[in-house]
């Protein structure tokens, strides 16, 4: 059980529950961490950005180690991130080189923003010299998959074939899609199932609040957010709306029940990843495993696992919300005080659960599969996505005033979407058919963040 030694065995179905349950905190403990993945790409000419090299994403990464403090982690001899000495948070890349900050849990949005403001300062400072620029749309505008090269980290060897055989657009999602997620507590089963329910049925009008990917391959794709079209072509095993959540007496047992049904990927063993892609976890907890016979689950080994699913919300010992595309600066701060503002505040939680309570599982995953086209120009109950979306927003603005905090000003970028009717994505295909001449590159100068 060589890479496993400091995590127990799993012995009993609580095992597998109490991974989940254990985030439980006090309302007092709650706390805030935004994600967020920014693609990297040189200028004049305009090309991808390799690992390698002393102007490489490697050597980025070791200015931002120098300019820091921070640590690097390691896959084999590469170093693939950094982390700090604080709470958790740090550096990681993504499959095709996006350079994602995993931030620390932070009291307020106000200081999760203070954090994404010093991360954007330190990647400029360092990537400048090195012609390392960073852009703030959902899905690569211009490379296709084939020339976006991998970053050295064994498990996206593991993921890349097993995308080809599970959906249409995995790779895509791998190496050309990047996102923008708020990570939130909850208090106890009960708090976490509506809190799961309210997010889950809001998703699709935040995707389409949040639309920043209209153009693939050089040209406007069709969507306006391309991104959230990927995932539905991804893996459905492991993606999707979760409609079991919606039924009487879910909680941490079901979701469980459902993380054992979700083929897996990989075991770490002696720090290094073990290709179980497309395994049961089942067989895994009989120590039936072909690549490890005999041998049983740890905790970690569950963990691990539960990292592997791709909801539209996922359940971990935190709920991550999964459904925005990448940014600029203003709606990566966006993202968490929507999601605060609403599931944060007693009455802003029940408002919100008011407007979704009679929504039907089926509505739902019509709104999902269409949202990607229309966004808030979605038909809806014979309205538009719009119309709900001022309402949540409202009801998150509400929430966030009773915190009293001043963490409204975030909504602003909702605000404005709302007021002049056009996504991020719309007002980029406005200047792509007018003032650029349909010329998608530039979007690399105007979308830099």
């Amino acid at each position: 059980m060589a890479g496993a030694e400091s995590s127990p065995l799993i012995t009993s179905r609580a095992d597998l529950i109490e991974a989940m349950a254990r985030g439980a905190k006090p309302k007092s403990d709650w706390r805030i961490g935004t994600e967020h993945e920014k693609h990297v790409y040189r200028k004049d000419p305009l090309r991808p950005v390799q690992y390698e090299g002393e102007d490489g994403i490697a050597a980025l990464l070791e200015g931002i180690r120098r300019r820091t403090g921070w640590h690097y982690f390691y896959d084999k001899e590469n170093p693939i991130g950094l982390r700090n000495d604080g709470p958790v948070g740090g550096i990681s890349l993504e499959p095709g080189g996006q350079f994602e900050l995993s931030g620390a849990p932070h009291e307020t949005i106000h200081g999760s923003a203070r954090e994404l403001r010093s991360h954007l300062e330190d990647c400029r400072a360092v990537g400048g010299p090195l012609n390392i620029h960073f852009l703030g749309l959902g899905v690569t505008p211009v490379w296709s998959v084939a020339e976006l090269r991998r970053m050295p980290k064994s498990r996206y060897g593991i993921m890349t074939p097993y995308m080809d055989k599970v959906g249409t657009l995995g790779t895509s999602m791998m190496y050309r899609s990047a996102t923008v997620q708020a990570n939130l507590d909850f208090s106890d089963e009960a708090d976490m199932v509506k809190k799961l329910r309210v997010s889950l049925a809001l998703q699709p009008i935040v995707t389409a609040l949040f639309a920043n990917s209209p153009f693939v391959d050089g040209k406007p794709s069709g969507y306006l957010s391309f991104r959230s079209h990927i995932w539905l072509n991804t893996d459905r095993a492991r993606t999707g709306m979760l409609p079991f959540a919606f039924e009487d007496g879910f909680g941490f047992d079901r979701y469980a029940e459902h993380a054992l049904d979700v083929p897996m990927y990989f075991v770490i063993r002696d720090k290094q990843y073990v290709n179980v892609a497309g395994e049961s976890f089942r067989a895994f907890l009989k120590g039936e495993l072909p690549q490890l016979p005999g041998e049983k689950p740890t905790v970690k080994d569950w963990e691990d696992h539960l990292s592997t699913l791709f909801p539209e919300v996922r359940l971990k010992q935190f709920l991550e919300m999964r459904g925005a595309d990448m940014g600029d600066e203003a709606h990566v701060n966006a993202l968490p005080a929507i999601w605060v503002g609403l599931l944060y505040d007693d009455g802003a939680l029940e408002a919100a659960w008011r407007e979704i309570r009679d929504w039907t599982v089926a509505e739902m995953a019509q709104l999902r599969n269409d949202v990607p086209v229309r966004a808030i120009h979605t038909p809806f109950r014979g309205g538009d996505v719009a119309q709900v979306a001022r309402r949540v927003v409202d009801i998150a603005r509400e929430g966030l005033k009773r915190r009293g905090l001043g963490e409204e000003v975030f909504l602003a970028p909702l605000d404005e979407t709302l007021a002049l009717n056009k996504t991020p994505a719309e007002r980029w295909l406005d200047r792509y058919n007018g003032a650029w001449g349909g010329d998608v590159t530039r979007v690399f100068d105007e979308a830099e963040i």
